[in-house]
């Protein structure tokens, strides 16, 4: 009698331990994922920030500066337009900085030009795009210069790629080692019910019949893990949003519901492959190897 107490005792703790590891690995996939999804969002925003300044011939019509500005707008790598006369320029108060005196009494004329003010899309990381962009803008009639930051962008670009293979191959990495340890625990959860599993051989249950259960069970884990992590992971989110308010703008709705819905569909998927995979060893092995395990 107090065997059967202390074995399933034992056979208990290890569904608990195997489910809130199942729980912890999940949680702690979904942060990373949603970190990684953040960095991203921040790195795309990096690369939107370079602006090209568009100046315009002085002299042109109001019809001409349309054409040009719909012509910018129907190019691709264009995220943003905006226009900017030379008056506004002249009026700004850091412009007028410059001079000791006022601007009138120096210069006859205002020597600036409308412009129009772009900010360029995540594509313009293709410096090929990027410099067939800026030619074939020089080349519209009526535009006198395209000025941009080239050697800023090209290090931008650069540095955002680096950040970007250093998240994924961080991100796999802890995915391989999860997956490693979450296997070992699963794993070591069968293991502790080998001899119940060698009894039901002996006295003549299938193969599948033995595995059912079990594969039932795993699924109830994985859900029950998921759900667990998922609830970890909104608690999380949310204080987290609360301590800084700057990352609710990353925080879409629509990816954490996908990150919460992939926790609970990959606790169940993780515990059932890796339940399969055990059961499926112990099951074909024979009962005279079973002890020496």
């Amino acid at each position: 009698m107090k065997d059967d107490k202390r074995l399933k005792r034992k056979v208990r703790n290890s569904y608990i331990v195997s489910t809130v590891s199942i729980a912890l690995v999940l949680f702690l996939l979904g942060s990373v994922g949603y970190l990684m999804i953040a960095a991203m969002k921040v790195a795309d925003t990096l690369r939107e920030s370079i602006s090209v300044t568009v100046e315009l011939q002085n002299g042109i019509s109001d019809e001409q500066r349309t054409t040009i500005e719909n012509r910018l707008n129907a190019e691709d790598l264009v995220a943003t337009i905006a226009f900017s006369s030379k008056q506004e320029k002249a009026e700004d108060a850091e412009f007028r900085k410059m001079f000791g005196a006022e601007f009138e009494e120096i210069l006859q004329e205002n020597p600036l030009l409308d412009s129009f003010e772009l900010t360029l899309s995540a594509a313009s990381e293709d410096k090929e795009l990027l410099d067939d962009f800026i030619a074939a803008v020089e080349r519209i009639p009526g535009v006198d210069r395209v000025s941009y930051p080239a050697q800023v962008a090209e290090r931008l670009h650069a540095t955002v790629n680096k950040i970007r293979l250093v998240l994924i191959l961080f991100g796999g990495a802890l995915l391989v080692i999860s997956l490693i340890l979450l296997g070992n625990t699963i794993r070591l959860a069968i293991f502790s019910k080998r001899y119940i599993i060698n009894t039901m051989k002996l006295v003549g249950a299938t193969k599948w019949f033995i595995m059912r259960p079990f594969l039932g069970s795993s699924f109830t884990q994985g859900v029950i893990a998921g759900i667990a992590a998922a609830g970890l992971f909104a608690l999380a989110v949310y204080g987290l949003n609360e301590a800084v308010p700057e990352l609710a703008t990353f925080a879409e709705i629509r990816k954490i519901a996908i990150i919460l819905g992939a926790m609970i569909a990959g606790g169940v998927v993780i515990s059932g492959l890796f339940t399969f995979a055990a059961l499926n060893k112990f099951v074909n092995m024979k009962s005279n190897k079973i002890y020496l395990y």
